[in-house]
């Protein structure tokens, strides 16, 4: 795909992100930096269609469950976002509930150190979940 035609398809996802995410109440911008493990400014890089930062498909599920997206929602989200990203949709165990835990980890006194030691515990856990999909 060209670019451009990147950078659009990009921009069209998100537009709908950031129409959903409008429409839900007051603070979810913030739940969902919490449920990523970011701050709010990557929430607003990866829902502003004017920045061409693409959205990490491990985030999608929960992006869809922070921000309730109905059945309807997600399927035109994700239809967008296949068309930026052809096969990269990761299994999202849509058709399973998702429920959410919570850990305590130490603070490593680095913001860099805390995101990374966040997304491998995220990674480790989608890995595990999907060794108990193999063979389905």
């Amino acid at each position: 795909m060209a670019r451009e035609a990147l950078e659009d398809a990009i921009a069209a996802y998100k537009s709908i992100l950031a129409e959903i995410i409008d429409n839900r109440p007051s603070g979810t911008r913030q739940r969902l930096a919490s449920a990523l493990g970011k701050h709010r400014s990557f929430v607003t890089q990866i829902t502003s269609p004017a920045y061409s930062t693409p959205l990490p498909a491990r985030h999608l599920a929960t992006i869809f469950r922070v921000c309730h997206f109905s059945p309807s929602e997600q399927e035109r989200f994700l239809a967008a976002y296949q068309t930026a990203h052809p096969g990269k949709l990761p299994d999202l165990g849509m058709g399973d509930k998702l429920r959410q835990i919570s850990l305590m980890v130490p603070d490593l006194g680095d913001e860099r150190k805390n995101q990374m030691l966040d997304e491998a515990i995220s990674d480790f856990v989608q890995r595990i979940v999907a060794i108990g999909t193999i063979g389905e």
